[in-house]
């Protein structure tokens, strides 16, 4: 399996309408794509920067064709709405990597 992560840093002033731009709008979009098989979005805790916060959203590809192909074909136009919403008010950076071993514990 193949981890997509997406780490941004986002101006503090529009984080609330970010963080719910995301949640109720981005996010769906992208697993719309069918591309992935879950997502999870985090907060860095204790950074040192006063005038953002950072997230991460991790998304779950089956395999790399997966992602390969979300790059291709949902990515270019998923990526030009969120850069036009928030234009200089971010920076993001996107690292892939493999899913060697989880364990999730059901409560």
């Amino acid at each position: 399996m193949i981890l997509y992560n997406v780490t941004v840093t986002i101006d503090l002033a529009i984080h609330d309408d970010w963080v719910k731009w995301m949640k109720n709008q981005h996010i769906p979009d992208v697993m719309s794509t069918r591309m992935f098989l879950s997502y999870r979005m985090s907060r860095l805790l204790g950074h040192e920067h006063d005038d953002s916060e950072i997230y991460t959203i991790q998304y779950l590809a089956k395999d790399m064709a997966h992602l390969v192909r979300y790059n291709d074909e949902f990515a270019p136009e998923l990526q030009k709405q969120h850069r036009e919403r928030y234009e200089g008010k971010f920076v993001a950076f996107r690292t892939v990597m493999e899913l060697i071993d989880h364990n999730e514990l059901s409560h």
